[in-house]
Order: C-alpha cells, then structure tokens, then sequence
C-alpha cells in the first residue's frame, strides 16, 4: 500500500469529515467578534487538528476550505463591509488573502507539528497552535500592506505602508490576541485529543497485524 493509498482509508475520510464540519460550522456561527475583516476564529482550531492528524496535506484542506468560507460570506456575500470593498477595488488579492492565509498556515502547521513531534509531541502541539493564528494574521497584514491604496481609501487616510500597517494592525490586534489565547490555552487539550486517537489507532492495528499472522 503506497502512501497516498494509505491516507485515504476510511478512518482518515471519517475523521477529515468531521474536522470539515467543525471548520464549516465554527466558521459561520462562533465568528462574533467583527474587526476590519477579521473575526474572532474558532474554526482555526480544527485546522491545527487536521494538521496534527494528517500533516501538511490535512492542515492545508482545512485551511483552505476556512479560507472560502470567510470569502464566500465575507467579500462575495458582503458579510464584512471592510471586506467586500476590498473585494470590489482589488478582487484577485482579496482573494489570494482570504484563501491564502488560513491554507498556508495550515500548511506550515502540520509541518512543524510533524517535525517537532518526533521528539516532543507537547511542544509540537504548542508550537503548530501558535503558528496557526500568528501566519494567519500576518499573511492577513501583509496583504493589507500590499492593497495599501485601496485600504487607505476605505480607512480614509494617507496611502502609506507605514500608516496603513500601524491603522490595521491597532483595529485587529484584539482579535489577533485573542485568537493566539484560544490556541494557546486550547493546545494540551489539542495534544490530548490526538494522544488517544493515536493510541486508539495503535490498538487497533496490533489485533489486525496479529490475524494476519
């Protein structure tokens, strides 16, 4: 069994449903906390999951499903004011930064998650939920720093990289602070969670390995 066959199993299917699901749901129904295109974002924790689970590959799919979901409601539906006139002056950066900086992040996530974790599972859990929300937001900055025209027409100041960071990043550093606590507190819970899964999996394969024998 190749690599590619051995991911998709049905367990790894099963588990990547409900991850998806969790991403759908706490993306459209526990976002309450609008700032300037940003939101208070719970679905970033199962991202981490899917990253811990499945690498690279899961943390980046769940990423960028996120990633839609904020798009589809935020800029295409005009959910986020801020957003949907970003969306109208510079539609394929808008995009680019909406899908980009939940998929990257997960990317990045399960890739250090995996790295780290063949020494020290805890660390990796704390290190992949912290990087989750930090490449989150500052993909999100630099992005705003690269539409600075069209920002600064919606801020209504000076079209500077200077001014148009420091206004942005005093309008969402709640909202990023915030998400960096969810994570954090969140991430032995998140380490526990895949333990027993994995043991759980272990279990499983040893009276499998033992019928074959």
């Amino acid at each position: 069994m190749n690599k590619r066959t051995a991911f998709f199993t049905a367990k790894n299917i099963a588990y990547l449903a409900v991850l998806l699901a969790l991403v759908v749901v706490l993306q459209l129904f526990a976002s309450a906390i609008p700032m300037f295109g940003v939101t208070l974002n719970f679905s970033l924790v199962p991202i981490v999951l899917g990253g811990m689970f499945f690498g690279a590959i899961g943390g980046g799919f769940l990423g960028f499903v996120s990633g839609m979901v904020t798009f589809i409601t935020a800029a295409v539906m005009g959910g986020e004011p801020s957003t949907a006139f970003l969306f109208q002056a510079n539609p394929a950066v808008l995009t680019l930064i909406c899908i980009g900086k939940t998929t990257v992040a997960g990317i990045v996530s399960g890739l250090v998650y995996r790295l780290i974790a063949r020494k020290q599972s805890l660390v990796a859990a704390f290190v992949s939920s912290l990087l989750v929300p930090i490449l989150n937001t500052g993909i999100y900055m630099l992005g705003m720093v690269l539409m600075k025209g069209d920002v600064a027409s919606f801020l209504g100041t000076e079209a500077t990289a200077n001014v148009v960071f420091v206004t942005v990043f005093g309008l969402i550093w709640l909202n990023f602070v915030l998400e960096l606590a969810v994570n954090l507190v969140l991430a032995p819970a998140i380490h526990r969670v895949v333990t027993v899964v994995e043991r759980a999996a272990v279990k499983h394969k040893k009276p499998a390995a033992e019928e074959t024998k």
